[in-house]
């Protein structure tokens, strides 16, 4: 038998390692005996998740693709924590810290990337390090560092607009910090986005609550050994007791710069992918190839699949180069790119779209036909047919445009079905069509078992539907059922129904004893805002109110506007008002210099443009209610003037409204609720497209409507019953009222509710009392009638110290002396 060849691979991160499995596939034992060397004491970790452990939606542990035992059970020698000082090209010799050394025949350097760190003036203290609060994000040590300092500060910078710093910036704002993001550029993710995705992205991101300065320069640190602020080129300061320099990265070539290879932006390799000196090979990062470098996994899995081809000899293929796409998510943002973000050539046809409001931008970039370009922001659907395009540069079929707008009732399974088995579906994991059908064929026919085994989905989760379309068509549909799917939030492992039970059986008041008795003590971020609503809507009195699990609106009752300044809605019960109450308004206008007064769609008077600080201060001259316009919850009753004084008018609607609305005051739902109440069938409120709306009929009755909408999406919502009484009214629209809080998905509209359960199951429910729920029902809607407190209150007796403390802002520098 053949002597084993010495493999020596620098670089235990995620493209060597990749390499490493590349080559065990091919039989790569028989051939090698592999050693590693990485400057992480651990195993290897998937870097991309850095961002959800910081956000606190995973551990630490949960983002490892291989541990340490991995590597005893393949046999390969790993020097975990041990960095690699010296190549020595001539001797075949490896030497690292410690007194390690390992000879070679062949070297694989997979070095990665360093971050970029800008020259900023007093960064540093004297002894070299950075001043306290100052760190960079690049590694799991960094990420635990980050976590462990963000629990004693209050005001955070990020330098950098990169998709690094954006998630950075949602991990922080997770922990409660205020947030405030520096770009260098114009515009955020200027490498991925043109202008116009940019400020789209930028908008949903500044409704999270994050402040933005772009084209900004950070020139200076404020502080002596202690980070207090930063300091702009263009003489403008920033408070902060904490920053995150996530500027970019640049390739780790200093160790093959001092071992004699040819470095440029990175360590210069051939087609395959052989260095300048006999035996060495370069990937990942720190490879520059044709005179270019990539930051993508897709081009990186590529050459470790191309290497090790070439390594163990089952073919020589050679490297050509990477057309760059990649499917992420951006702090829950869908978002595709590919290729060109503008024109190059003048012929170049541009095909978009844009829809500000609901956050979508789409981009495509044709040449001769073909796709060289794409950004697809706020939607995924187009995403798979796209991707293989350009992935093929076929020429694009029929209308273009079309390409933009699949067909409602198109199927993602028949998108899947046209991919071929090499297109990647995860591109977090690298994960190929090829690879899930053949894992699926192996037995693994539930989307969790699917998803553990290839470890697509588990990056950002954006491919999931993809994966879950494929699972559905290699099996013709008969997929092992899998709960997670029907989770009612992500971070606890169980159905509506039984998280209910769950939490009254084990008597469980607050968010935080949720997680510690049902998701093993692992907080998920992203989970609280749903359990919060669920608790009080179960408890009542007895919940246990814990700030931090409430986003910014629900923390101020207020809503926060595009430039982080809120809006109030005081309650106009019925929209019938009087002159004293105008007057209050317009005194408070007046008094704080509210930028704008606006007459709302549901007949309500909104405030506009106030900053955090001076909300206590306002409300308590308004000396009115809540409106509720903020949050999850009943918001309003529309009404119309009705028998009162139109001519048309069958019922007394303004009346009936304002009960309704005194009824259901600050009532958490799963999605926010609007009503109406219209004293004819002309239906001057709108009654029928509201979530709940009573229309008055002849014979002096009343019509009651569920599941209406007149937003993104219109429908005229189902009569449920027909009653005599606006006392019945009241009954059956509470009941409900009170059956969709206990029974919808979280952040699911009631005509999406309506339409799942079925018109007449809520009929026989709900009037019929088919299962004798009814009093029940009606006696938990009065339990929580009766816990009604107005949020404003807390005008005069804040919740916490900082409730309402001033956000980040820049403001104009003291002349320094």
């Amino acid at each position: 038998m053949a002597k084993k060849q010495r493999l020596v691979i620098i670089g235990n991160g995620m493209v060597g390692t990749r390499l490493v499995e590349e080559i065990i596939a091919r039989d790569g034992h028989d051939l090698f005996e592999i050693t590693m060397f990485g400057a992480e004491p651990y195993g290897n970790y998937n870097r991309i998740l850095l961002s959800h452990v910081l956000a606190g939606t995973q551990q630490a542990a949960d983002i490892f693709l291989n541990p340490l035992d991995w590597y005893k059970e393949q046999h390969i020698q790993l020097h975990a924590g041990r960095r690699v000082t010296k190549i020595e090209p001539q001797a075949h010799m490896v030497y690292a810290t410690d007194g390690v050394a390992e000879p070679y025949d062949t070297l694989i350097i997979a070095t990665g990337s360093t971050p970029f760190i800008p020259p900023i003036k007093n960064l540093y203290t004297s002894e070299g390090n950075f001043q306290d609060g100052i760190f960079a994000y690049r590694s799991l040590d960094d990420c635990a560092n980050i976590i462990d300092y963000a629990k004693q500060a209050r005001r955070a910078a990020i330098i950098g607009g990169g998709l690094l710093g954006l998630e950075a910036a949602r991990g922080l704002l997770n922990r409660g910090l205020a947030v405030h993001v520096i770009h260098i550029s114009p515009h955020l993710m200027n490498i991925q986005l043109d202008g116009s995705a940019s400020a789209i992205l930028q908008e949903n991101l500044e409704r999270l609550g994050i402040c933005f300065s772009l084209a900004k320069n950070t020139v200076e640190v404020l502080g002596q050994g202690t980070l207090r602020g930063l300091v702009f080129a263009d003489g403008t300061l920033l408070e902060c007791d904490m920053c995150l320099i996530s500027a970019g990265i640049r390739p780790n070539v200093d160790l093959a710069q001092e071992a004699g290879l040819q470095v440029e932006k990175g360590i210069v390799v051939n087609d395959d992918l052989s260095c300048s000196l006999q035996d060495i090979y370069a990937l990942g990062e720190c490879a520059q190839h044709r005179g270019r470098t990539y930051g993508l996994l897709a081009p990186l899995w590529e050459q470790a699949r191309c290497l090790a081809e070439r390594l163990t000899g089952r073919a020589l293929p050679l490297y050509q180069g990477s057309a760059e796409s990649t499917k992420l998510k951006v702090m829950g943002v869908e978002l595709t790119v590919m290729g060109q973000k503008e024109r190059s050539q003048e012929h170049d046809e541009v095909v978009t779209y844009m829809e500000t409001a609901r956050g979508i931008y789409k981009k495509l970039i044709l040449r001769d036909k073909r796709l060289i370009g794409a950004i697809l922001l706020g939607e995924s659907q187009s995403a798979p047919q796209l991707l293989q395009l350009f992935a093929r540069g076929t020429a694009v079929p029929g209308n273009s445009a079309e390409l933009l707008f699949p067909q409602a009732d198109e199927p993602i399974s028949r998108t899947i079905a046209a991919l071929s088995d090499e297109a990647q579906i995860c591109n977090c994991n690298g994960v190929s069509k090829g690879q899930l059908i053949a894992t699926i064929k192996h037995g693994k026919r539930s989307l969790k078992t699917l998803c553990e085994s290839t470890r697509a989905g588990t990056g950002c989760g954006s491919c999931k539907s993809q994966v879950q379309a494929l699972l559905e068509l290699m099996t013709d549909g008969q997929t092992i059922d899998d709960p997670s799917i029907h989770y009612y939030v992500p971070g606890v492992p169980l159905t509506k129904p039984q998280l209910i039970a769950a939490i009254r059986e084990q008597r469980l008041h607050s968010v935080s004893a949720v997680f510690k008795a049902l998701a093993g003590g692992k907080e998920d971020p992203s989970s609280k805002a749903g359990l919060a609503s669920l608790l009080k809507t179960i408890w009542g009195k007895a919940y246990e109110d814990e700030r931090d699990a409430r986003f910014i609106n629900d923390r101020v009752h207020a809503n926060i506007q595009n430039d982080g300044t809120f809006s109030i809605v005081p309650r106009i019960y019925g929209g019938v008002t009087s002159p004293a109450q105008l007057r209050r308004i317009a005194d408070v206008a007046e008094k704080y210099k509210v930028p704008m007064v606006k007459i709302t769609g549901g007949q309500r008077i909104d405030l506009l443009g106030i900053p955090k600080q001076q909300l206590p201060a306002i409300w308590r001259e308004l000396g009115m209610p809540s409106g509720h316009a903020y949050t999850k919850a009943f918001r309003t009753c529309k009404t119309c003037v009705g028998s009162e004084f139109c001519r048309y008018g069958l019922g007394d609607s303004t009346t009936l409204g304002i009960r309704l609305e005194k009824r259901f005051q600050g009532l958490e739902t799963p999605h926010k609720a609007k009503l109406a109440v219209s004293g004819c069938p002309r239906n001057c409120a709108e009654s029928t497209t509201k979530d709940i709306g009573i229309v008055a009929i002849e014979g002096n009755k009343w019509e009651i409507y569920v599941g209406g909408a007149a937003g993104s999406r219109v429908r005229k919502g189902d009569l449920l019953c027909t009653v005599a009484t606006p006392e019945e009214v009241l009954v059956y629209a509470g009941r409900f009222m009170q059956y969709y809080r206990e029974q919808a998905k979280y952040q699911e509209r009631t005509y999406d509710f309506v339409e799942r359960l079925g018109l007449d199951y809520l009929r026989q429910l709900l009037i019929a009392d088919a299962e004798g729920i009814c009093q029940q029902l009606d006696e938990d809607l009065q339990a929580a009638v009766d816990t009604y407190v107005d949020p404003w209150e807390e005008a005069l007796a804040p919740a916490t110290p900082t409730q309402f403390a001033h956000s980040l802002e820049v403001v104009e520098k003291i002349p320094l002396l």
